[in-house]
């Protein structure tokens, strides 16, 4: 009974989501970010000698290719552009932008993206320049958890963490933005009796989003107090409480198949699970500790997923034992444990919380 109430208040919510977006299924709304198809791709790094090194630039290039491939695209190569300050309005500047026109024409690439994050401007600019979809770092990683989320939570997670990237990025409908009710609306005059009690159809894509926004926010909330009367729970039953965390694609699901049991996904690829798991951790034909796998980190990883996940990375940072997996192989090693330790800094409580560092080669 109680799983059916639920999928009838999903229901309705679903209907009212709809009615507010004046009956237009989300897919319909003209945005510069719906669900990717990325084919054939080149990626565009910038670098700047006062922030970063060319070799950064260049490693950050190739943890961009890993997640294009995980993303299922084909990266046909790379551009690397050297620049103080990133040119407002054409990002990477106009002449660099012609050379990149003809290696999109050469390549036949379909995609091209910016291991930078671009603002909506630039984003339109240059893909109206290119004529082919341009995307961001960000919009990559976003694609990458909704291919890849799978528990009820994750997907409203994701969805979230989407429709927040998504809002600044509405497109009007034409230039002359004539969609609004009454007076000489869609004439071409402009004045005196163009002005409607109507709303144009941007703003109610707007409403439509931040309806959904709301909804999501209230589905999270209640599942984190859910979250929080088992914890409290198992808290009385004195059970503790484990969580692996780290760097992406370092191997946590690995260790958490060696402790447990547990038969999880296990690839070699960048965000290969993002649900946090949770399973039973036995001794003596009995559980006395609970052990969570949690999503992986990454450099410059969106500000919105940080924020949809925070419910689940505050439960895990504020586990009795954290263990911070690193993969020892890795070149990158040392500014993979920075990533995450400075992600962590900002979700953590700092009360009572103790935390364990274990290094593993992989």
């Amino acid at each position: 009974m109680v799983k059916n109430n639920y999928q009838v208040a999903e229901r309705l919510s679903l209907l009212e989501f709809k009615k507010s977006s004046h009956f237009r299924d989300l897919r319909e709304v003209d945005v510069e970010y719906q669900k990717l198809r990325l084919e054939k791709v080149i990626l565009v790094g910038v670098w700047n000698r006062g922030l970063t090194t060319k070799n950064q630039a260049e490693e950050s290039l190739e943890e961009l290719s890993a997640l294009a491939t995980t993303a299922g695209a084909s990266v046909l190569g790379t551009v690397l552009v050297h620049r103080q300050i990133p040119d407002k309005k054409y990002y990477i500047g106009l002449g660099k932008l012609q050379q990149l026109e003809q290696l999109v024409f050469e390549q036949l690439a379909d995609t091209v993206v910016f291991d930078n994050n671009l603002s909506p401007s630039q984003r339109t600019v240059i893909e109206n320049k290119l004529q082919i979809k341009v995307i961001d770092r960000t919009a990559l990683i976003l694609d990458i958890f909704a291919l890849h989320a799978k528990s009820k939570e994750g997907k409203a997670q994701v969805e979230l963490a989407q429709l927040q990237y998504l809002l600044p990025r509405l497109r009007g409908w034409g230039q002359s933005m004539s969609r609004q009710a009454g007076g000489q609306v869609g004439s071409g005059v402009s004045g005196m009796g163009s002005r409607g009690p109507g709303e144009t159809q941007l703003e109610l894509d707007r409403r439509a989003i931040n309806y959904r926004i709301l909804t999501l926010k209230k589905h999270l909330s209640k599942m984190a107090k859910d979250r929080l009367t088992k914890r409290q729970s198992r808290q009385d039953k004195k059970v503790l409480s484990a969580s692996i965390i780290g760097y992406t694609n370092s191997g946590k699901s690995s260790l958490l198949k060696v402790l447990t049991g547990y038969n999880p996904l296990i690839q070699n690829a960048l965000f290969a699970t993002v649900d946090t798991v949770t399973k039973k951790l036995y001794q003596d034909g009995e559980y006395t500790y609970i052990i969570s796998d949690t999503v992986g980190f990454i450099s410059n990883l969106p500000t919105g997923l940080i924020e949809s996940f925070r419910a689940t990375l505050e439960e895990s940072a504020n586990s009795n034992l954290l263990i911070h997996l690193v993969d020892a192989s890795s070149k990158l090693v040392d500014k993979q444990i920075g990533v995450v330790n400075d992600i962590l800094s900002d979700i953590r409580s700092e009360d009572n919380i103790r935390s364990y560092y274990f290094a593993f080669t992989i």
